[in-house]
């Protein structure tokens, strides 16, 4: 007596008709994802127009001596201090609250423009020119702005420090 069959296997497909049915998922996806695959096309030629293309395959190739260049540079000591001091920046830049900080750049920008249109070294300013100049509302402005800062400057802050 015959043995039940449990098992069904398909045929194997045919190296070419495998192959026929990769390059239509292939063609499918690139149908599908058509935007991107000429955005990608673009980049890639933008790369190699400007050479960086030729730059990435000679560092790929070379990569174990790039590598150990790229350490022992790493590992001088003026550029380790470089990069801890280059960390510690940006950690202090996320600090800052730009929108605080925004108004003062900007009077800081309208202050170097006034500079930069009447930029006269010979002129003096005695000690009355001064007392009249503290009655311009501008003038009181900036010099109370000036002062505040001045104050904040002067604060403790070892709570606050990282390092």
């Amino acid at each position: 007596m015959a043995r039940p069959i449990r098992d069904i296997e398909p045929a194997p497909l045919s190296a070419e008709t495998q192959r026929q049915k990769d390059l239509e998922e292939v063609e499918q996806a690139l149908a599908d994802n058509k935007e991107a695959v000429l955005g990608a096309i673009d980049l890639m030629n933008n790369l190699h127009k400007n050479g960086i293309t030729r730059i990435a395959n000679g560092l790929v190739s070379e990569g174990d001596k790039v590598l150990e260049i790229i350490v022992q540079e790493i590992s001088k000591d003026e550029n380790t201090n470089a990069l801890r001091n280059m960390l510690l920046m940006v950690g202090v830049l996320g600090t800052i609250d730009m929108r605080k900080i925004e108004p003062l750049l900007l009077k800081l920008n309208n202050g170097i423009e006034r500079v930069a249109e009447d930029p006269d070294p010979d002129e003096k300013t005695g000690y009355f020119d001064l007392a009249k100049k503290l009655k311009d509302p501008q003038i009181n402005r900036s010099l109370t702005i000036l002062m505040r800062f001045l104050e904040g400057m002067g604060r403790e802050t070892k709570d606050q420090e990282r390092n």
